[in-house]
């Protein structure tokens, strides 16, 4: 713990310096701008003081630190500052990996706890090096990139209101841009395209890759095709993207899902969209293996290739999963109690369903297949993996597009779910059941 606390204090003054600013772009402009440099030196310092008692570590944190900064010559309200951002320290990473950033209620919560801008500043700068600091190959440019989206739409918020007019003001800029980019494409097509997508999309991909699902679908509907996989890479973020698309299917994410773990490749994130003709735009972001683009691009090929196998009834994805299973190698010593938690309170429009368990391979495998078992519609999915503990966090409706509150049912989904987390060899072999219902289409605002 003391070799991690000086390491964080190490990549503060790498960033003060100005030496990470093409690793960490973001913190290394607003360390400038903060307000006080002392407050964020002793958190860092204190951050996990109370790491292995019993009680959470960061509220421990909280209360040492309102006792011993005095004796540092800190004032009551740096104090205070240093305390809130010990006991807070952990949150900015956990909503970043494991939330929906597009949901505006995710965001509204994450502001109201905040309240200011120094403290966003802070938590950020905090966070980064925190996670830096873990050690080799905890650090990936995608997490940069989600505390990067994290940061600007609290920031917005924050500073100026973020109200459903703004949002829609967004939404119609999207749609502009866009129409931009392809407007060498016949008015009546590109406005038929443009219509295909519901204000959810528009507020989660950015313009590049609007501009490759443009093209990946037009192509698709010219040559009649029912299926079509892309493949990016994103050095920076260190991760390989690849999006389906396919006429809507309730399997798609956990076809994809199985695809990865034949490959062997970690998804570190899922979004899913449906379009209005109703086909489904689904894209995984897998942690980058290779430094070669052509290794990369090879193993990419091979998961795509795999889910147009699956989709086609080519390959049994349960029974290859089932061959692959069990624990991984470094995970094999640790025991982590498999948990499950409905909340009905962090959105406006979704049932928030998050599963935390041994991460082995085929987890996320099982759990997508019991959500459609359990007939729910999976908004967007979100993976994050904290040592030898996953979270997977789901953002599910039923098949009417509402939220699951009915109380047998949650409770049906939290012990369906339960069992999935502790799956059996036996178990994961057996054959998915067919569906009987196609996933409907969500547009979330």
């Amino acid at each position: 713990m003391d070799e991690h606390l000086l390491r964080t204090l190490g990549i503060l003054c790498e960033i003060e310096g100005g030496h990470l600013t093409e690793d960490h772009p973001l913190a290394s402009t607003l360390i400038p701008t903060i307000q006080n440099r002392t407050a964020l030196y002793v958190t860092l310092f204190l951050h996990d003081i109370a790491k292995g008692r019993p009680e959470d570590h960061s509220v421990a944190g909280a209360r040492i630190a309102r006792r011993i900064c005095p004796r540092f010559g800190l004032s009551a309200s740096e104090t205070e500052l240093v305390a809130w951002l010990i006991e807070e320290h952990l949150t900015m990473s956990m909503i970043a990996q494991s939330r929906d950033l597009s949901d505006r209620k995710t965001i509204a919560d994450f502001a109201a706890r905040v309240q200011t801008l120094e403290r966003l500043k802070l938590l950020l700068i905090l966070t980064v090096c925190d996670i830096r600091a873990v050690g080799p190959g905890v650090w990936n440019g995608w997490k940069g990139q989600l505390l990067r989206t994290l940061y600007y739409e609290t920031e917005v918020l924050i500073t100026g209101g973020h109200s459903q007019a703004a949002r829609e003001m967004r939404v119609a800029a999207a749609r502009e841009a866009l129409s931009h980019a392809i407007a060498d494409w016949p008015d009546a097509e590109r406005a038929s395209y443009l219509d295909l997508h519901y204000p959810a999309y528009w507020l989660r991909v950015e313009l590049e890759r609007q501009v490759g699902h443009a093209h990946m679908v037009r192509a698709a509907q010219k040559a009649g095709s029912r299926l079509s996989t892309a493949i990016a890479m994103h050095a920076f973020e260190g991760v390989t993207e690849v999006t389906v698309y396919a006429p809507d299917h309730p399997r798609l994410l956990s076809v994809l899902a199985g695809a990865c773990v034949v490959a062997g490749a970690d998804i570190v994130d899922a979004q899913i969209h449906t379009t209005t003709d109703g086909h489904a735009l689904d894209t995984i972001f897998v942690r980058r293996e290779f430094s070669d683009d052509a290794d990369e691009r090879r193993r990419a090929d091979r998961i795509a290739a795999t889910v147009e196998q699956a989709l086609e009834g080519r390959v049994e994805l349960s029974r290859v999963i089932a061959e692959r299973g069990g624990p991984r190698e470094r995970t094999k010593p640790f025991r982590v109690p498999p948990e499950v938690t409905i909340d009905n309170r962090s959105s406006d429009r979704f049932t928030v369903i998050e599963a935390s368990a041994l991460d082995r391979p085929g987890l996320l495998f099982d759990l997508t297949r019991t959500l459609a078992d359990l007939s729910l519609d999976i908004g967007s999915a979100h993976i994050a993996t904290f040592g030898e503990r996953a979270v997977d966090v789901f953002y599910v409706t039923d098949l009417t597009g509402a939220k699951v509150t009915n109380a047998q049912r949650i409770g049906r989904i939290r012990r369906q779910l339960e069992q999935s987390l502790v799956v059996s060899e036996e178990n994961r072999s057996k054959p998915a059941a067919r569906p009987r219902q196609r996933r409907k289409a969500t547009g979330t605002a």
